[in-house]
């Protein structure tokens, strides 16, 4: 049941960063210009924002596509950690307080799943390592 349930945990994580970087991605140059002029009276510099405005997309699906699969599953699951702390921090760069709590619990869900990495046995990597 446990194997179960991180696997569940890890599919709703994957999922949600998947589908973050999925419906950015074929709109990556709007995505790119909302995000800078979001952040154009912050304390961050645009030379900081615009680069990462558009490796932010790339990273959510490929870490949301990892996570799903299973697979690079450590490595994926401290990236999705990095990414939601870059996140929390530009949130309060301008004082986004109410995307907060959802970056919080991403990144509380993707700490679980580091924490509990041992009950990862539903995936590619541990279905790799035995052969």
């Amino acid at each position: 049941m446990t194997d179960l349930c991180y696997l569940l945990l890890r599919l709703v994580a994957g999922v949600s960063l998947f589908g973050h970087g999925l419906v950015r991605l074929p709109k990556l140059a709007g995505f790119s210009q909302w995000m800078t002029s979001t952040f154009a009276k912050s304390m961050l510099p645009q030379s900081l924002v615009m680069p990462f405005s558009y490796m932010l997309p790339v990273a959510e699906f490929m870490i949301g596509l990892l996570l799903i699969l299973g697979l690079f599953s450590n490595k994926s699951i401290l990236a999705g950690i990095i990414v939601m702390l870059l996140l929390i921090f530009g949130t309060c760069m301008i004082e986004n307080w109410e995307a907060l709590p959802s970056q919080i619990i991403h990144a509380l869900v993707l700490i679980m799943l580091l924490q509990f990495i041992a009950s990862n046995n539903i995936s590619l990597d541990k279905l790799l390592r035995k052969y």
